[in-house]
């Protein structure tokens, strides 16, 4: 496979790489671990359930990316930061077929942090584990699943809100997924990886990588503010 000059930024956490893929995912080369979050599959299956059509075609390309991405990367372990699937609802017996062949078609172990969506649910020889330290980095669903004190010092990188960035004027405006750093909380989020996914803006003072068209770009980037001092508003 080439590779893109673009897909990819480094992001450095006290001497520990990593590398933030245009593919939303983030890639640890040190322990060789792939990191994603949110896939939400059988999302269709279970608004279908509702009565609300949607195409059953989505969890396809979600596997299919994650799928090209365990062959271009090689992991030791793929990590789920939460939410694989949608809800209990959309885990037919073919998406089940399809969770259970998983690893073997990833080549490595898949582990899976347990998020708000797998609440109910079981899957087969996948357990729901809670947050946990890799290194130095914890790795939880949602923020608010903060490390212990013993692990303060850790990189924080989770999922769950699914953040995207506001790019342009009301007129012409842009909705793209992003990576965000909150430098407050030592917090780094992911996109959702999912295709049937939505996004939640960014806190303007987080800094954030855009993603688009197989490429990953820095938009902005956030200074410390001296404690006291007001909050620097962006145009």
């Amino acid at each position: 496979m080439t590779d893109h000059p673009l897909d990819r930024a480094p992001f450095h956490w006290q001497g520990h790489r990593l590398e933030l893929l245009a593919a939303k995912a983030i890639w640890d080369p040190q322990q060789r671990l792939l990191l994603l979050a949110d896939l939400h599959l059988g999302k269709a299956e279970t608004f279908q359930s509702h009565g609300i059509a949607l195409p059953s075609d989505g969890d396809a390309g979600t596997l299919n990316a994650l799928l090209a991405l365990a062959h271009r990367w090689q992991p030791r372990e793929v990590v789920v930061l939460g939410d694989l699937i949608h809800s209990r609802l959309g885990l037919t017996a073919e998406l089940r077929q399809k969770l259970r062949a998983l690893p073997q078609l990833l080549g490595c172990p898949l582990r899976l942090i347990g998020g708000n969506h797998e609440q109910g649910s079981w899957i087969e020889g996948l357990p729901q584990e809670p947050a946990t330290p890799r290194g130095p980095l914890w790795l939880s669903h949602g923020p608010e699943d903060q490390p212990p004190p013993g692990a303060a010092d850790h990189l924080h990188i989770c999922g769950h809100l699914h953040p995207v960035a506001l790019i342009g004027d009301r007129s012409d405006r842009l909705r793209l997924p992003c990576f965000s750093y909150d430098i407050r909380s030592r917090r780094l989020l992911l996109p959702s990886f999912g295709q049937l996914t939505g996004g939640h803006p960014c806190d303007p003072l987080e800094q954030i990588w855009l993603v688009a068209d197989g490429a990953i770009l820095p938009w902005r980037e956030i200074s410390p503010r001296p404690p006291g001092s007001a909050p620097h508003r962006r145009g």
